[in-house]
């Protein structure tokens, strides 16, 4: 059974729709997902510093564009995202999280519920206690103790690290073997990929006939 690993962080709407994508990709290549959280932001710090000013102070045509390719693509997704006023939020805690839920069956559940809860119901993941009642909420009552603890967090910067050594550079890549994808749009590239991976015949769109 193929793996895919999955760096990736909660402030990305396109990561959103990536996570989605990838799990019906998994499932249809009977693929396991291995999870790997990221604070995206810290990596765009190393890769390419000058990221932060461009968000600040986008070209107004290239943001007015962003944002409806942004909104075809949700539909396209069949997902509700709406980038909050306080966007990009931070993703420490809910980070955290993940990597502690990760370590359980509800990874896949809560981290569903951490993007809906910003993308679409505008709740501040930020604070701790909105990701402490997600988590409850998800099943993971007994993580919520550790969110604030080193060892999760550590494990996170060591994520980073790694993708960062392998030539990644943001959220979301993914890797299948030594193969690196980003991008949401990537997604059918990464399904063919796992596809291949599993030994079975798999036929993508346009390849019929």
């Amino acid at each position: 059974m193929p793996d895919v690993e999955f760096f990736y962080d909660y402030s990305c709407p396109w990561t959103y729709m990536a996570f989605t994508r990838l799990r019906e990709a998994a499932a249809r290549t009977g693929s396991t997902i291995i999870w790997r959280p990221i604070m995206v932001d810290r990596v765009r710090r190393e890769v390419n510093p000058s990221c932060a000013a461009s968000r600040e102070d986008p070209e107004p045509r290239r943001a007015r564009y962003q944002a409806k390719d942004l909104q075809d693509w949700a539909d396209f997704c069949g997902l509700k995202i709406v980038k909050p006023d306080d966007w990009p939020p931070e993703t420490n805690r809910a980070l955290s999280g993940a990597i502690l839920a990760a370590e359980t069956p509800l990874i896949a559940k809560y981290s569903e519920a951490i993007f809906r809860a910003y993308f679409a119901d505008g709740r501040d993941i930020s604070y701790l206690e909105v990701v402490a009642e997600i988590a409850a909420d998800a099943g993971l009552a007994g993580i919520v103790a550790h969110l604030e603890e080193s060892a999760p967090a550590d494990r996170v910067r060591d994520n980073e690290a790694e993708l960062l050594e392998r030539g990644g550079f943001g959220s979301p890549t993914m890797f299948v073997g030594d193969s690196m994808f980003f991008g949401n749009d990537r997604m059918p590239l990464v399904e063919f990929a796992l596809g291949q991976a599993s030994g079975r015949t798999f036929v993508m769109p346009g390849q019929h006939g």
